[in-house]
């Protein structure tokens, strides 16, 4: 194979790979601040619910629930912080 050809081999690929539609990648979803204490989070957002966030089930509890601050994997963070983050309240807890 001579270099001609192999430099149109490479144009041809490059063109087909401008060409191609890419896929659409979905934005991940945010996590919002959090913090390890109740009182960290109280500070951080004064005229909010502090609520428990279970990282791994992306879902919240409110305080005096079974899982509020009991997950392995969680943190304390504002309720409307983790709303717009697009977590939900862990079912029935409200």
């Amino acid at each position: 194979m001579s270099i001609a050809s192999v430099g149109s081999l490479v144009a041809a690929v490059a063109l087909i790979a401008l060409l191609r539609p890419c896929p659409v990648v979905a934005a991940s979803p945010t996590t919002p601040p959090a913090f390890a204490t109740e009182k960290e989070a109280e500070h951080h957002c004064p005229a909010d619910i502090v609520v428990w966030l279970d990282l791994p089930a992306r879902a919240y509890y409110y305080r005096g629930r079974k899982h509020y601050g009991a997950t392995k994997s969680g943190a304390y963070v504002c309720r409307e912080e983790a709303k717009s983050a697009g977590i939900r309240a862990a079912p029935g807890s409200l």
